[in-house]
């Protein structure tokens, strides 16, 4: 049998064939792009010469691409930490949030500064979101377009004047409207501001040591007002629109309601609302403070049903690498929100995605969806990112199931060296991701590549 391709590497496992089924197949590479899909595993005589990595048992995956990752909210994470974390995870790229501990990206100046970072640093590629700044920002955004943005990213709730400040309903409408004209995508954190600084006034005063208190500052009618907001006006302004980080099924049901009346709506959910509850706070305390905050396990139920019914495009992790000098005071209100994840967002989602479902095509192919193909959409990179087909980037992850596998603290290379999902044994772990066909992880090695990943602009 002759060569089939001039292939220069051939991975074979258990893969997506052109029929759409899940079985075992060959990725054929070329030049760092993947040249076709083939069933069954092939011989020397069609490989020729071409570099053979033999994973069966495993699940051959596009790259997983986080569409929230933060590397700058600390100091001590930065570029690198942060895209080691995302290639040990199976991520092969990141889409990077503008609200940086030493100032925010919201010029187009800061925006090329950290492209010289990626240059540097990334080990997995890159996109990179700006911000439009409270008080007219919203005027940079033709500069931030054109320095390489993807997007951008806006809060309607006020966590820090000089970090991370609210957008008031008045300015949004200027927001959107330069965000439409620029055809870009804009991201938004949607809680009701008034609701949840009001509660806390309330809950700091009367329980300050309850874990709970976080939770009943935002209770879920804060989530959906602030969804209702964000949705009617990019409904009335065009405005191509990203929810982050919903934490409760009526934010799906809602935008889908919306997408369905015209407007350009998506959203993402992340693992730990669809991991853990409000109850686990008791025991993980400060660890587990996240905006917004675990709800209860019929919300985690809803949300599964979400990506299965396809409902929920992208899977993220809102990677936040906080200390845990930052996570550990007794007053749970002062704690740092969120928690490191990009390292963990594809093994606990695909993991948990085969123990509800061990049918590959259904809940498993979703959740790889919302991994892959959904966030490469989304932000204008579907053209070469997010799926495994003939033209595309050969970004992959292999993960192989194991029921064994548990999760610990020691593994991350986060520089937050720390995870809420530790001992958890999440049902498998990533065996090894490629970039553009490159080995970048290696789970026998524990060794992570040198950087070389490259700044991902839309299409």
């Amino acid at each position: 049998m002759k060569t089939i391709c001039a292939a220069d590497h051939v991975i074979v496992g258990t893969v997506k064939l052109p029929d759409g089924k899940y079985g075992l197949g060959a990725v054929w590479i070329a030049d760092g792009k993947v040249l076709q899909i083939t069933p069954g595993v092939p011989g020397p005589d069609a490989t020729g010469s071409a570099h053979v990595t033999d994973v069966q048992g495993a699940y051959v995956l596009p790259g997983a691409i986080d569409a929230h990752v933060h590397c700058y909210s600390h100091d001590g994470e930065g570029m690198l930490a942060a895209t080691r974390a995302a290639a040990a995870g199976g991520v092969t790229t990141i889409v990077e949030m503008p609200f940086d501990r030493v100032g925010p990206v919201k010029d187009a100046s800061k925006l090329l500064r950290k492209r010289e970072i990626v240059s540097r640093e990334a080990v997995t590629d890159v996109a990179l979101l700006g911000t439009l700044w409270p008080g007219g920002g919203w005027r940079e955004a033709q500069a931030l377009a054109e320095a390489g943005a993807v997007g951008f990213k806006v809060s309607l709730f006020h966590t820090d004047t000089e970090r991370f400040p609210r957008v008031d309903d008045a300015e949004l409408l200027n927001v959107m409207a330069a965000v439409t004209d620029v055809d870009l995508t804009l991201c938004v954190h949607a809680e009701n501001n008034e609701i949840v600084q009001n509660l806390s006034r309330i809950e700091q005063e009367s329980n300050p040591y309850d874990p709970l208190t976080h939770v009943r500052t935002r209770p879920p009618v804060s989530e959906s007002l602030g969804v209702l907001t964000a949705m009617e006006i990019a409904h009335d302004r065009g405005t191509r629109l990203h929810l982050c980080h919903m934490s409760i099924p009526r934010a799906v049901q809602l935008a889908a309601f919306w997408r369905e009346d015209g407007a350009d709506i998506s959203l993402e959910t992340c693992p730990h609302y669809l991991t853990f509850t409000a109850a686990d706070m008791k025991e993980q305390h400060g660890r587990l403070k996240i905006n917004p905050p675990l709800r209860e396990r019929e919300h985690v139920e809803g949300l599964w049903q979400g990506i299965g019914d396809g409902l929920v495009p992208v899977l993220s992790s809102d990677h936040a690498p906080w200390p845990l000098s930052l996570k550990d005071d007794p007053e749970i209100l002062k704690n740092a929100s969120g928690a490191p994840g990009v390292q963990t967002l594809a093994v606990v989602t695909l993991g948990q995605a085969l123990a509800r479902d061990p049918e590959p095509s259904g809940l498993f192919d979703r959740t790889v969806s919302a991994l892959t193909a959904g966030p490469a959409e989304r932000f204008g990179f579907a053209d070469r990112k997010g799926r495994l087909e003939p033209g595309y980037d050969a970004d992959i992850m292999v993960f192989r199931p194991d029921a064994g596998y548990t999760v610990s603290d020691e593994e991350q290379f986060s520089n937050a060296g720390w995870t809420p999902y530790a001992g958890m044994n999440p049902g498998g772990y990533m065996e090894k991701t490629f970039l553009r066909g490159r080995l970048i992880w290696d789970a026998s090695t524990g060794v992570v590549a040198q950087p070389s990943g490259e700044l991902v602009t839309r299409s």
